[in-house]
């Protein structure tokens, strides 16, 4: 690091869990960003504060009126401009560390499978079932840690999934696919705009402490936050045998494939305080938010 970079970072750097070794593995990171809009805002925002060195940013929109009541990425001189690039112009401003790969298309198996190889880290901020289960179709087969969020109305749900662990369940195991499922959307159902900070900016320090390898991770719960009441919900959830996603991928640690960064995150780091509940099939607790 530079001393330009020393300074920016110092606040990161005083704390013991972090340090230099830990920044410098955010700085070679690359997160990749499905959906720059409520959710994606705050997480990029926050991951490039952070130094992530990478970030690829995927949305196949443009920036309308109605996006700006929560979308803080974005400002009104964004207005028909799509949103990846006027992303990307909004981190440039930030932090011109960070290189960012703006994708302005829809999000399909090949665009996500050629990004994937080069990311340590998905989030996915999408606000529809086939494209969640997509990324997370990807994420189990490249052994990539997902981390999921959601936010309709004032209910928002956040939880990662990491097959490099053999306990982790993945999103198919909590929500598995169901052709007879509604579709909902903020569009017609509403948003609480501080809901897709507070969800967002959770993806994000989620992301960063994997890749420091810190604290403990949310694989096997699923955070539920009712933002009327302030009400936080947890629940442990498990790998389902019959998965028809991850149950026939054997879970192996990866081997070094010059994908990780020197001294990158374990699929494992401290043990998840116990839990009061315990979600023994998909559809005992959780309810899927759009």
């Amino acid at each position: 690091m530079n001393d330009a970079q020393l300074l920016r970072y110092s606040r990161h750097i005083l704390l013991d869990e972090i340090g230099i070794e830990a920044q410098k593995r955010f700085l070679n990171a690359h997160v990749l960003i499905i959906g720059v809009g409520g959710l994606g805002s705050p997480a990029a925002i926050y991951l490039a504060s952070a130094g992530i060195g990478t970030l690829t940013l995927v949305d196949a929109d443009t920036v309308e009126l109605t996006n700006l009541q929560r979308q803080i990425l974005h400002s009104s001189n964004s207005i028909g401009q799509t949103k990846v690039i006027s992303a990307r112009t909004t981190i440039a401003r930030l932090n011109p560390d960070v290189c960012v790969n703006a994708i302005h298309s829809q999000a399909d198996d090949a665009l996500l499978q050629k990004w994937a190889l080069h990311a340590h880290i998905i989030l996915d901020c999408t606000d529809n079932f086939t494209t969640r289960h997509m990324v997370n179709r990807v994420c189990v087969r490249n052994r990539i840690p997902l981390v999921s969020g959601a936010a309709l109305r004032f209910d928002g749900q956040i939880s990662t999934f990491d097959t490099r662990d053999l306990d982790s369940p993945c999103y198919a195991c909590i929500f598995p696919p169901d052709p007879l499922f509604n579709e909902v959307a903020c569009s017609t159902m509403g948003v609480f705009s501080p809901l897709v900070g507070i969800i967002g900016a959770m993806q994000a320090a989620e992301a960063l402490r994997i890749i420091a390898g810190v604290g403990c991770t949310l694989v096997g719960r699923l955070m539920m936050l009712n933002a009327m009441t302030m009400h936080w919900q947890t629940i442990r959830i498990a790998r389902q045998a019959d998965c028809l996603v991850c149950s026939s991928v054997p879970c192996v640690m990866p081997s070094a494939s010059g994908r990780s960064p020197p001294g990158f995150f374990p699929a494992r780091m401290t043990p998840a305080p116990p839990q009061p509940d315990f979600l023994n099939s998909p559809t005992e607790h959780a309810v899927p938010l759009a």
